[in-house]
Parts: structure tokens; sequence; C-alpha cells
């Protein structure tokens, strides 16, 4: 008994894994397929029309087999032709197929689903790391309160412990400073005071022309000093943010009206014409009075200072026409203006431009500066045209806010 070529050809056809097959006759005689393939064990052969697996080894391959048994009518000289002889029938493959198989699925189900298990516990796993990031980035400059250890990582709790040392070292430093900054204050302007006082007192008698201009000029230069001390102590307190970021409704109008009040008779004494605009309404912002106050009358001593005598200085509060939100304060004067490619420097302290005569230390736009950052405002310094020809341009600094409360009827 042979097997037809065209069922060989099917058994032979898969691409992928070797196909061995087996017929064995009714006297185990080899009727076509693999000799040498494996035979189950007389006690595993099942019944006719059941089909059995078993794994296997076939030439140093692993082999799943299919096999079963099929009852032939009994063909055999002397046999009753009714009887019927089982037929031993196996088909085996290996396992290359079934091996893709596994990781076709590895690589499209099993894989995506650690990657996503991975990453949903390096999430789970950071997410307190993140939270501590998140806390100190959204901290105001000033807060200083420790952090919360007891929600930190484990592993990362000892550096949260020794960052909280470290902010109470820095809240004992700075309150050193401001300690500091309060004694010098107190310390220098006294005996500066009392300099120029016992100067004006000797001014008063009668003495000769030279001890005169001796007097002169020590008073001057004791008020000069007086007002630089003040300017440093200013500035010391404007870059050390924590110290005076203490924030609260401001009514702009009347802080500015009450700086203007107090520059009048500088103004007066040099012949100029010092103004003040305002809208019809209040306007509120919120920030540090003090340092509010301080910003305007540095930037107005700064007009009078630099603008020739017989000028003109303006101060104005006004609001966006399109947007009520944004509020610009301006002190704008007739002098001679700052260049273009000095804009950027005089904003530093002790920064004078060449050949500019004035008396100034070079700290006020500086205090400006810092006051100015300090409550989050945009600083501009540009041109106040005031004649057309010949074209003369003198300085309009701008500084804008965004309001932070309604506007409101003025009382």
């Amino acid at each position: 008994m042979r097997l037809p070529e065209a069922t060989r050809d099917f058994l032979r056809a898969d691409n992928v894994d070797r196909v061995f097959f087996q017929v064995l006759g009714t006297r185990g005689e080899l009727v076509g397929g693999d000799r040498d393939m494996p035979l189950p064990h007389e006690d595993d052969r099942p019944q006719p029309g059941i089909v059995e697996f078993r794994d296997d080894v076939l030439r140093g391959n692993d082999i799943r087999v299919a096999y079963t048994t099929v009852d032939l009518p009994g063909l055999a000289p002397g046999r009753d032709p009714e009887s019927t002889q089982p037929v031993l029938v196996q088909v085996a493959e290996t396992l290359d197929k079934r091996s893709q198989l596994v990781n076709d699925i590895i690589k499209g189900v099993i894989l995506p689903l650690a990657i996503i298990l991975v990453w949903f516990g390096l999430s789970r796993g950071l997410a307190p790391r993140h939270a501590l990031q998140s806390n100190i980035r959204g901290r105001r400059p000033d807060d200083l309160s420790p952090l919360e250890a007891d929600r930190a990582p484990p592993e990362i709790a000892p550096l949260v412990a020794s960052f909280n040392d470290l902010l109470t070292r820095l809240e004992q430093n700075m309150e050193f400073q401001k300690r500091f900054i309060a004694d010098a204050a107190h310390q220098m302007k006294t005996p500066l005071a009392g300099l120029r006082m016992q100067a004006e007192l000797a001014m008063r008698q009668d003495v000769s022309a030279e001890v005169q201009r001796s007097l002169e000029q020590i008073a001057t230069s004791s008020e000069h000093a007086a007002r630089l001390v003040t300017q440093l102590l200013v500035l010391a307190r404007a870059e050390n943010r924590a110290a005076g970021q203490i924030f609260s409704h401001v009514e702009l109008t009347t802080l500015a009206r009450l700086a203007v009040r107090d520059w009048v008779q500088a103004a007066l004494a040099k012949q100029m014409d010092l103004g003040y605009e305002e809208p019809p309404y209040p306007v509120e912002v919120d920030g540090n009075v003090v340092m509010l106050r301080e910003m305007l009358s540095n930037l107005i001593d700064n007009a009078i200072r630099y603008t020739p005598a017989g000028g003109r200085i303006t101060v104005r509060v006004r609001t966006e026409d399109d947007d009520l939100d944004l509020v610009h304060l301006e002190v704008e004067d007739t002098g001679l203006g700052i260049p273009h490619a000095e804009r950027a420097r005089v904003v530093e302290r002790f920064y004078r431009i060449l050949g500019r005569e004035g008396d100034g230390s070079g700290l006020g736009l500086a205090i400006v500066k810092e006051i100015a950052t300090m409550h989050g405002d945009a600083l501009a310094i540009e041109d106040h045209v005031y004649q057309d020809a010949p074209r003369l341009a003198g300085t309009l600094v701008r500084i804008t806010q965004k309001r932070v409360f309604p506007i409101r009827e003025k009382p």
C-alpha cells in the first residue's frame, strides 16, 4: 500500500515548519512517510476515529505529533472480508511556527502591556518626587517654611531634611541682614545729619569767604552722603526680596500725589514746572507702599537732577483705553534724554552717562529697576519728544503693572 503523490505533496506544503508523516500497515510495515518517526506506546494507541496528540523528538527536533488509528477491511488471504485491521497514521510538525506565534503574541500584546505596567509603576513611584518638585517651584521667594519631610519618599528624606536645615539657616541670615540694615541706617544717617547741621550753623557766623565756601561744601557733601546712604539701604532692601515683599492694597493715585508733593520745593528751587495727572477713578494695585513710594521718589529725583532749570516734569497715573487692567506710572521730563545705547546700562548701579552733568549717585534707576522687578512690573525707558524743530527728546520712564482690583468710583 502506498500513499498517492498528491497526498505527499500536501503534507510537505508548509514553508515554516517541517512536516513529517508516517503510515504503518496492519502488520506494522511502513506504507509511506518517515521510517524513523517515533511510535506511541501500545497502551497510548487511540481508538479508531479518535485523534490524540503528544510531544516527541525526531532527528533532534522537537515535534508535535497527531496520531490515530484507522480500521481497514481485512484484505489478507484467509481473512474474513468483513473483519477490520487497525492502521496507524501519524502526522508531526516542528515547533517553529508555534514559537513564532508565541513571539508575535509577546510583541503584540504582552510587551505593550508590560511597558504600560512599567510606566504606571514609575509614575506612581515618582509621584511624590513630582509633588515635591512642584511645591518647591511654586513657592514665593519669601516662603522659607520647611518642606513636609513625612510626605517625601524614604530614599530622599535625608535630602529634604538637609534642605529644611538650609532654609532655617537662610532665614536666620536674612534676619541678621535686616537687623544690620536697620542698624546701619541709624548709625550712618544720624552722624551725617549732625554734620550737616553743624556746618549750616557755622555758616551763620562771621567767617571768611574761604571758610564759608568750605562750610558750604561740607553741608552739600554731607547731604549727598546722607542721600547715598539712604539709596544704598533702599537698594539692599529691594534686593532682599523676602524682607521687602509685604504686599497690601495700594491706591496708586494717592501715593503718587503725595510723592509729587514731597518734591515741589526741590522743583521750585530750580524753577521747574512739576505737574501731576491722574484718572477720574482710584487705581488700586497690590504692592509694598514703602517701596513703591521710594521708586517714584527716585524717578522724580532723577528728573529734577538731570533736567535743566526752567524745565517741565510731569508725573502721571493712567490706564489703557482698551485694557483697564493695565496701569501705567509715568514720569516724563524735558531734559536731554537717554540715548538708546545707554538705556540698558543706566539701570545698573553706579553707572552714569559720560559727560552728563548732575550730582546723582548712579543708584536712582537701579533702585527703580529692583523695586519694579520685585513687584513683577515692566520698566520701559523711552523718548519724550517735546519739540519738533530742532527735535529734542527728554526722558519718559514708564512702570507698567497689572491691576488686581476692580475700578470703583472716587469718594
